[in-house]
C-alpha cells in the first residue's frame, strides 16, 4: 500500500477531525493511499506538541511555512481561521501539495478566486470541507433524485440553525469580524446549505434576494474587560433562490437560534414526491412518492445500511449508525481516490468558488434589498 505524507495546519475542532480521519482512513477502506501523519502545526508550540502526541504525528511546528515546505508532506489540511486560508492554500499548491481546506474558502471573493487560479495552475488536487454532502444518506438521496424517484425537482428548501452564539453574554470572537471571518452565519453556516443545494439539484444557484440581521450588535471584548466590541457580520441570513435548471426555493441560517446544535434540515420537492433530511438524525431519509392508492400514501423512513455506499466500509449491518467523524472519513476517502486517479473531486476549489459567489450575492442583495445575479 502506497503512503502519502500528511501535514495538518490548525489544531482546533476541524484540525482534530481531519487528523482522526487520516488515522482511520486505511483501517476503514483498506486499499488505496495510506496517510502517514508527518507534522501538525499550531501557533502555540505547546499546543502543537501536545496535539502531535495526542494524534500521532511524527513532529510539530508553530510555523505553517515549515509544513508547506516539508518534502515529506504531500497533502495538507488547512484548518485555520478563515482569513488565513488563501495564503496557506496558495503557498501549498505552489509547493506541489494537494490541499484539503475547510470552508469557507476565504474571507473575500478575490481571495477565493486567487485560490482557484492557484489550483488551476497546480498539479495538486483540492477539496473544500463540505462534508454534509458525503453522508451515505445524502448521496443516496441524490441517486433517488437522479433516478426520477420523485419526478422533476421543483423546489429546494434548507435551513441550518445552531446556537453557538445564541448567548448574548458570550464574548466577541474573530468569527464576528468581517475582516477575519468575512460574513458571519452566511460564510460559516449558510455555505453548507448552498453546497447541499448544488449537490442535490445537480445545478447551481443563479439569482438571489437576501436578508441579514445582527441580533447581538455588541459583545464583551475578551481582551479589554469592561469594554465592548462591535459585531459587524450577520448572526442570521436568509434568501429566496433560483437555480440554473429552474428549481426555486429558499435557504437560511442562524448562529443564534437556541436549541439547535446541528440543525441542518432540507427538503427536495419533486413533481411526484418529496425527500426530507435532518442532520441531527443523519442516518435517516424521509421519502414520499405518489401512490395510485391514496390509502397507502405517507412518508416512509429509509435507514442507511450496507446498501448505501460507502456505509458497508464501516459497518456490516444497517441501524448501527454512522457519525460526524465517519462522514469526514468518507470525505477524505473521496480526496485520496482523486489523488490516486488524477480525476477531480467535488467540491474542488473551482466548485467552492461558485458557492462563494452565491454567498457574496446573498450578502450584496441583503445590503441593496434587490434581486442579484450570481
Amino acid at each position: 500500500m502506497k503512503e502519502i505524507g500528511i501535514g495538518v495546519i490548525g489544531t482546533g475542532f476541524m484540525g482534530k477531525a481531519h487528523s482522526i480521519a487520516y488515522s482511520a482512513s486505511a483501517s476503514v477502506f483498506g486499499t488505496g493511499l495510506r496517510p502517514r501523519l508527518e507534522i501538525v502545526c499550531d501557533l502555540s508550540p505547546e499546543r502543537a506538541s501536545q496535539r502531535a502526541t495526542d494524534l500521532g504525528f511524527s513532529r510539530y511546528s508553530s510555523d505553517w511555512r515549515e509544513v508547506v515546505n516539508d518534502p515529506a508532506v504531500e497533502l495538507i489540511s488547512v484548518c485555520t481561521p478563515n482569513d488565513t486560508h488563501a495564503e496557506i492554500s496558495i503557498a501549498a499548491l505552489a509547493a506541489g501539495k494537494h490541499v484539503w481546506c475547510e470552508k469557507p474558502m476565504s474571507t473575500t471573493l478575490a481571495d477565493s478566486q486567487s485560490m482557484t487560479d492557484a489550483a488551476t495552475a497546480s498539479s495538486g488536487q483540492t477539496i473544500i470541507g463540505y462534508n454534509y454532502t458525503k453522508n451515505p444518506a445524502v448521496t443516496h438521496a441524490r441517486k433517488l433524485i437522479e433516478s426520477g424517484a420523485i419526478g422533476r425537482v421543483a423546489a429546494f428548501f434548507c435551513r441550518y440553525d445552531v446556537d453557538n452564539e445564541a448567548d448574548g453574554q458570550r464574548p466577541w470572537s474573530w468569527r464576528m469580524s468581517r475582516d477575519r471571518s468575512g460574513t458571519g452565519a452566511n460564510g460559516d453556516v449558510l455555505s453548507h446549505v448552498i453546497s447541499v443545494g448544488h449537490y442535490l439539484t445537480g445545478s447551481t444557484i443563479k439569482r438571489v434576494v437576501g436578508d441579514i440581521a445582527i441580533v447581538h450588535p455588541e459583545r464583551d471584548d475578551p481582551d479589554n474587560p469592561g469594554q465592548q466590541k462591535t459585531v459587524d457580520n450577520d448572526d442570521m441570513v436568509a434568501a429566496l433562490v433560483q437555480f440554473e435548471n429552474g428549481v426555486h426555493g429558499h435557504i437560511g441560517a442562524s448562529r443564534v437560534t437556541w436549541g439547535y446544535k446541528c440543525g441542518l434540515r432540507w427538503e427536495v420537492h419533486g413533481t411526484n414526491g418529496t425527500i426530507i433530511f435532518e442532520q441531527e438524525r443523519l442516518n435517516e431519509l424521509k421519502l414520499f412518492t405518489r401512490q395510485d392508492d391514496p390509502a397507502t400514501d405517507g412518508f416512509r423512513t429509509i435507514l442507511t445500511g450496507p446498501q448505501h455506499p460507502p456505509y458497508s466500509a464501516f459497518l456490516p449491518n444497517g441501524g448501527h449508525s454512522l457519525g460526524y467523524m465517519d462522514v469526514k472519513i468518507c470525505e477524505l476517502h473521496e480526496l485520496l481516490t482523486s489523488i490516486e486517479s488524477g480525476e477531480p473531486v467535488w467540491p474542488s476549489f473551482s466548485d467552492g468558488l461558485i458557492i462563494e459567489k452565491v454567498m457574496d450575492a446573498v450578502d450584496r442583495s441583503s445590503l441593496s434589498g434587490q434581486w442579484v445575479d450570481v
